[in-house]
């Protein structure tokens, strides 16, 4: 999996996630989406409160990270900042974990992040499709830039036919999504 050099992280976050840090005994790799993702790797200027993640390797940590830094955690009423997993809520491209940047490297003695390259994480809110949703997606059009026919490729060979939903409402919300963000 490719690194990428740690975002800026705002201090608020780097102490919240030192303490989840202090707090883990082994290494946790967190595959990461959504918002958080979208600010401090794209400077998204947009506030958000949470990590969402899909995974965690090994898979028996998600239940540690959530007890240490879940919503309802200790740390979660110190710092007002929480870890959330979205597994059976988001739908994801077969092999996004071929694609994974880490965010951490070398920031913290357990605690590892790998964030979705930014077509997965486009197509991570395909099925959702909320108004921040559409937001993230138009930003990461422009920012990254997306390419269209990567994220129209992905989404027929990988995201489609494991996507939680309708079918054909996804495929109205991705044709909706290229007509709109990348004028086609």
């Amino acid at each position: 999996m490719p690194s990428v050099m740690s975002p800026d992280i705002p201090p608020s976050w780097r102490e919240f996630l030192a303490a989840v840090d202090s707090a883990l005994t082994e290494e946790v790799r967190v595959h990461c989406l959504g918002g958080f993702v979208i600010t401090m790797l794209y400077q998204f200027p947009r506030p958000t409160s949470d990590i969402d993640y899909i995974e965690t390797i090994p898979g028996d940590a998600a239940a540690v990270l959530q007890a240490v830094a879940g919503k309802d955690s200790d740390l979660c009423k110190e710092h007002g900042l929480y870890f959330q997993q979205v597994a059976g809520i988001a739908s994801l491209p077969e092999s996004y974990r071929d694609r994974l940047t880490e965010v951490s490297a070398g920031a913290f003695h357990h605690l590892r992040l790998f964030a979705l390259e930014p077509h997965d994480l486009a197509l991570s809110k395909l099925t959702r499709n909320s108004p921040i949703d559409q937001g993230d997606v138009e930003f990461l059009a422009k920012i990254v830039p997306l390419d269209p026919n990567i994220l129209r490729a992905r989404y027929e060979r990988e995201f489609r036919p494991c996507a939680l939903g309708n079918p054909d409402w996804n495929d109205q919300t991705l044709k909706l999504w290229l007509e709109t963000f990348f004028e086609m």
